[in-house]
């Protein structure tokens, strides 16, 4: 009996902002049926690094984007397809991008407007008005570390 010797699996690189930005934008611009399994490999195909299911859900925006596009936003194929010139089919389908990014960034904004509200109520409960939330964060001091005594 042989043993199959497999190459260790590494660990993906953590997501920074800019990838997140990038695989939301990937779920707006989806054509066809989004599948965590399908969105997972066009990832790997342009960030060269395999994810799970759950690491991705764990970032809100993710799983804020693939959410709303399961619930029903336009897909490509929805879009009637042109006869014409490949420069019309492109600009139809950016059209398309486009619409579903503004509406996932209106439901983002929505999401926030009511957690803002929340926060707004619960401060207010607590005391907090408007001139102590307000107050400007405390300067930052950029100077060289000092050493501790």
């Amino acid at each position: 009996m042989t043993k199959k010797t497999t190459m260790p699996q590494h660990r993906a690189k953590n997501l920074r902002d800019n990838d997140v930005a990038l695989i939301v934008s990937i779920i707006d611009g989806w054509g066809g049926n989004l599948t965590w399994d399908a969105l997972i490999a066009d990832i790997e195909l342009r960030l060269h690094s395999r994810y799970t299911r759950q690491a991705l859900h764990k970032h809100v925006r993710i799983r804020d984007a693939f959410a709303f596009r399961k619930k029903g936003a336009m897909t490509r194929e929805e879009v009637k397809r042109p006869r014409g010139s490949i420069e019309l089919r492109k600009a139809m389908e950016r059209i398309a991008r486009l619409e579903a990014e503004n509406a996932r960034l209106e439901a983002e904004n929505n999401n926030l407007l009511s957690q803002f509200a929340r926060w707004a109520y619960n401060a207010s409960i607590r005391g907090l008005d408007a001139t102590y939330l307000g107050q400007a964060l405390p300067p930052i001091d950029r100077d060289r570390t000092r050493p501790a005594k």
